[in-house]
């Protein structure tokens, strides 16, 4: 027995709703704790030979040095991760002979600053791509589904694309808001390309329902909710497939691709999964309550 998806469209539309607003309302409480990428400062990735110290032991080590917020992170076995305001080169040997001097043997892997200047104008670009990205979208469904005008106008197409872009980015973008605020997870440039590629992935999964539907306007006669819901189950395998080989791929790069690539694919693997649901259960349905309150404002004229 198949679940009649546009039937419980309502359903689908409070779950999608609910996400929605809870990831804008925590947006708008405690924002993106961004990161040295955006906000200017410096990144040291060291390694420790025998022992490595713990981050309180490693925080008491560095007070003395007035480096003001410092975030330390372990990562793997031997290696640390340390972010805090910009330094000079005098005060980052500082930092290595202080460190070397505890804990002897310790390397530094990498060192990272980044000035506030340089800090804004990624942000910017960051920004200017996210909404170039989004036009480009609008554009491109205006001239696939341009020959498309009943029972539901073209432009209609690609408003439920757009929703369904914005849905998809703002719920990953709330789940890091929380991350953020409660365990100080920052995010920089490998999350403005994680969501990116969020867009990308799930505007395509959302094509691919969409030009069904198309497709079986012009072939099927009936209803047009009859025609979504056929249409909805023809790509529902399809897109089901897609995502898990996707998400099998990206749980494996979370588990064992290192700490520097979890935020990366914790993101898609958010993205995925909600542009996965979106697609099936809330942008094809939104169609057909579209038309229905089309059909209803025209009966009332």
């Amino acid at each position: 027995m198949k679940l009649n998806i546009v039937k419980w469209r309502l359903a689908w539309f409070t779950i999608s709703a609910t996400a929605v607003g809870l990831s804008i309302f925590v947006f708008f409480a405690w924002g993106l704790k961004q990161g040295i990428d955006f906000t200017g400062g410096t990144e040291m990735s060291l390694r420790f030979q025998d022992n490595r110290p713990s981050v309180v032991d490693l925080g008491s080590a560095l007070q003395p040095l007035d480096l003001g917020d410092t975030v330390i992170q372990p990562a793997g076995t031997t290696d640390m991760q340390l972010r805090f305001k910009t330094i000079d080169e005098p005060t980052h040997q500082t930092i290595l002979t202080t460190i070397q001097k505890d804990y002897p043997g310790t390397t530094e892997l990498e060192y990272n600053a980044i000035g506030p200047s340089i800090g804004e104008e990624l942000r910017n670009k960051s920004l200017q791509a996210v909404i170039i990205v989004f036009l480009a979208i609008l554009a491109y469904i205006a001239w696939q589904f341009r020959r498309v005008s009943a029972p539901v106008e073209s432009w209609k197409y690609g408003l439920v694309t757009i929703m369904q872009a914005f849905r998809d980015v703002m719920i990953p973008i709330g789940v890091f808001c929380v991350l953020g605020h409660f365990y100080g997870v920052e995010i920089g440039t490998p999350f403005i390309a994680a969501i990116l590629t969020v867009l990308g992935y799930s505007i395509t999964d959302c094509i691919v329902v969409l030009d069904r539907i198309r497709e079986n306007l012009h072939k099927k006669d009936g209803a047009f909710k009859d025609i979504v819901e056929m249409s909805i189950h023809q790509t529902l395998l399809r897109s089901f497939n897609t995502s898990m080989a996707t998400l099998l791929t990206l749980f494996a790069i979370y588990l064992f691709g290192g700490a520097s690539l979890h935020d990366f694919t914790l993101t898609l693997i958010i993205g995925i999964a909600v542009g996965t649901f979106s697609s099936i259960f809330v942008s094809a349905p939104t169609l057909v309550s579209l038309q229905e309150w089309s059909a209803k404002r025209k009966k009332n004229r």
